[in-house]
């Protein structure tokens, strides 16, 4: 599920990250940098076919067609920007806090409050 970058662009982008000389700060820095993306790379390719497999099913089921990821986030979007869904309606705020807890998990596995968000009701995976 991650857009931007993209998960190519991180692997083009870590392809080029260069050790620095040893007790070199900056040198450190982009190196831990570096493995926090891989990291992420790694968890957006275990967890991210699923997270955006449940995401397009809840998709289908909140806007009553078929389609891909892309075409029904930007369905979505373009039903809430024209007022045909409403921003608050518990179906949709379910997806997108499911959708958001999928992504939380890829991004900041560490995050304090991930567990409880998981557990208030497991998203649909």
């Amino acid at each position: 599920m991650i857009t931007h970058p993209t998960a190519a662009e991180l692997t083009e982008a870590l392809a080029g990250v260069e050790a620095g000389p040893p007790g070199d700060a900056r040198a450190a820095f982009i190196a831990r940098v570096a493995d926090n993306a891989r990291a992420t790379l790694e968890r957006e390719a275990a967890l991210g076919p699923a997270a955006e497999a449940a995401a397009v099913a809840r998709l289908r089921t909140l806007l009553g067609r078929d389609g891909d990821f892309e075409a029904l986030n930007a369905e979505l979007c373009a039903r809430l920007r024209d007022g045909r869904l409403a921003p608050l309606d518990p179906a949709v705020l379910a997806h997108l806090k499911a959708t958001l807890v999928d992504q939380v998990a890829i991004d900041q596995p560490g995050y304090w409050g991930l567990g409880a968000l998981q557990s208030e009701g497991a998203p649909s995976r």
